[in-house]
């Protein structure tokens, strides 16, 4: 079979097979007797066993090694190629996402471009101080794509780079939900921690509260107090059981306390909240700092019968809870009557140290 036909029954073109017969890959066994290279069905058949070694990624030298050396074995090369082809995909996805980031800014001009590459060159450095600085330098009015922000959000570990990537998607403008979401579902609970205290900081994005939702069942307890303090400024009764055990475990606790009083303001959640308090402070199980912290999440309540409990408390035979509560006393007798409230009627403490009102 001539050149021309085996190119033709190949697929591989006249130029590669006088290329194959160069290196000693494949040389036809004949010639014509015009000269011609004249290639046999053997000839044909190395042909296409050099193809489907190329197919896998070996070079043409590599190739004529293993054809040629009985004793090559495969194993080790294969691999290689498998290491060689991963590192090759992992920045092809690099490049993928660079480029999806720059279309996402819908940039008008090369300086566009070169900006966000910038910015994702500042936020891929092993210097925490650069990455933050990255992401503080952009200028005012700039928009960088939220699923960027999003995404460099779900890797940071840094606390002071982690924050101030927040801040700057929470000011994007752009949806970077949809990123968080899913980095909110992540088996690593570091992930799920960072999605969700983003997410929180996301006030006027769809989609938020069915995330915080979610996440207010997590595994993971810090998740779930990210969660039930977002979703208690957003007036959510049902974070009152997460809320009220951040102030009895000491975990945030001024934080769950002024979120409490917030949602105190509706009367039927303050005796609901009132009473979570008191059946604390009567837990056998609590403790002295565990009762100052209830006490002192008190006075985020409104109503006069705040009073009337921490009066109670003033008693208590635990000196410390009853200085606290004492103080307290005497700056609620210093309110005026609209700073109090109406009355929520809520009943006294039960003392489990035989105290009375």
């Amino acid at each position: 079979m001539l050149i021309g036909d085996v190119a033709r029954h190949s697929g591989v073109s006249t130029r590669m097979l006088r290329h194959y017969d160069a290196l000693g890959l494949v040389r036809p066994t004949g010639r014509t007797v015009g000269g011609y290279r004249e290639y046999s069905i053997e000839d044909v058949r190395k042909i296409f066993h050099v193809e489907s070694l190329r197919s896998l990624g070996l070079s043409l030298k590599q190739i004529g090694r293993a054809l040629q050396d009985p004793a090559f074995t495969p194993s080790a090369l294969v691999s290689d190629l498998i290491r060689w082809t991963e590192d090759r995909l992992e920045r092809e996805q690099e490049l993928l996402e660079r480029l999806r980031a720059v279309d996402a800014s819908a940039p008008t001009g090369w300086q566009d471009v070169l900006r966000i590459v910038e910015l994702m060159q500042g936020l891929n450095s092993t210097s925490a101080a650069r990455r933050q600085q990255a992401v503080l330098a952009q200028p005012k009015g700039v928009s960088v794509p939220a699923e960027l922000l999003a995404g460099a959000v779900l890797a940071e570990s840094d606390p002071n780079v982690a924050g101030a990537l927040r801040w700057a998607l929470a000011r994007s403008g752009g949806d970077g939900v949809a990123a968080l979401a899913a980095g909110a579902h992540s088996e690593d609970v570091g992930i799920r921690r960072r999605a969700v205290l983003a997410i929180a900081e996301m006030a006027e994005a769809p989609g938020v509260s069915a995330v915080l939702a979610d996440a207010l069942g997590d595994s993971d307890p810090t998740v779930r107090r990210y969660a039930a303090l977002a979703l208690g400024r957003r007036g959510v009764t049902g974070t009152v059981p997460t809320l009220v055990g951040m102030v009895v475990e000491g975990r945030n606790d001024v934080e769950a306390a002024e979120v409490l009083g917030t949602l105190s303001q509706d009367p039927g959640c303050a005796d609901r909240i009132m009473t979570a308090l008191v059946d604390e402070l009567a837990a056998p199980t609590a403790d002295s700092a565990t009762r100052i912290r209830l006490t002192q999440a008190l006075i985020e309540l409104p109503g006069t019968s705040v009073q009337d409990v921490l009066r109670q408390l003033a008693r208590d035979d635990d000196p410390a809870v009853a200085r606290v509560a004492s103080a307290f006393v005497t700056l609620l007798a210093e309110r005026s009557p609209e700073d109090l409230g109406d009355d929520q009627g809520a009943a006294a403490p039960r003392s489990r140290r035989g105290t009375s009102a």
